[in-house]
């Protein structure tokens, strides 16, 4: 039994021994004084503990992810890498429906498969633009794609 204090960061709660990667996970849901929601989604590429994504791949994947998903949502606050390197955050506003946003992950997935290049990189628009990987990327991308009838179970 955990007898722990839960923590603030809802992650922190989550027991990475028993989920089972690849899947989506809503993680939390904010409401705002003027009662816009964001829903944090938890894409979990990789086992926790067991894997990662390597920077480069991982560094692209964020790349084209955050600007291919815009093609096919408004909805889309952000895709922000988790530092464990074993998935994203996936925030959405005012967006609850959860089918449709594992469309959306699988529609960006199949664009990240059919790019010829990783936007903005470059010095100019990348922090760190000598750390990336197309083909990391579309390595990543179709392998979380082949389990697409994984992504909602969560727990092993």
């Amino acid at each position: 039994m955990n007898d722990q204090k839960p923590m603030n960061v809802e992650s922190f709660n989550l027991d990475h021994t028993k989920v089972k990667a690849p899947y989506v996970r809503l993680a939390g849901i904010k409401t705002g004084d003027n009662g816009d929601q964001i829903h944090k989604y938890d894409m979990r590429i990789c086992q926790p503990n067991r894997e990662h994504m390597e920077m480069p791949a991982l560094h692209s994947l964020e790349h084209l992810m955050a600007e291919l998903s815009r093609n096919h949502s408004d909805k889309v606050v952000d895709i922000s890498p988790m530092g464990c390197q074993t998935g994203f955050y996936v925030a959405m506003i005012n967006h609850d429906d959860y089918d449709d946003v594992l469309d959306l992950l699988a529609k960006t997935l199949e664009d990240v498969l059919k790019a010829e290049e990783v936007p903005a990189c470059n010095e100019m628009q990348c922090g760190w633009a000598a750390s990336h990987s197309l083909e990391g990327a579309q390595e990543l991308a179709r392998n979380f794609l082949a389990k697409r009838n994984e992504w909602n179970q969560v727990f092993a």
